[in-house]
């Protein structure tokens, strides 16, 4: 995993191997594949705002679970 800071763009190596083709797999993060059409890596775009914004979903999704078992606990 490499980190441009500068740039904003993270970058993460599944495989070694040359880079000979991408796929676009939503904003701004694209799947890098071998000559085989294998998955090699990610790159990831405005990376920090992308990090932010599933931390914080994750958090979110998680404390949303938490108050619905504790509901279901309390109507018992």
């Amino acid at each position: 995993m490499v980190y441009f800071e500068q740039e904003d763009i993270l970058h993460l190596k599944i495989f070694d191997g040359p880079e000979k083709g991408s796929m676009e797999l939503g904003t701004n993060i694209t799947a890098e594949l071998n000559e085989d059409g294998e998955l090699i890596g990610f790159e990831i775009l405005n990376a920090s705002e992308f990090i932010r914004d599933s931390v914080v979903g994750s958090l979110q999704a998680k404390m949303l679970s938490f108050a619905k078992a504790e509901n279901t606990l309390s109507d018992r």
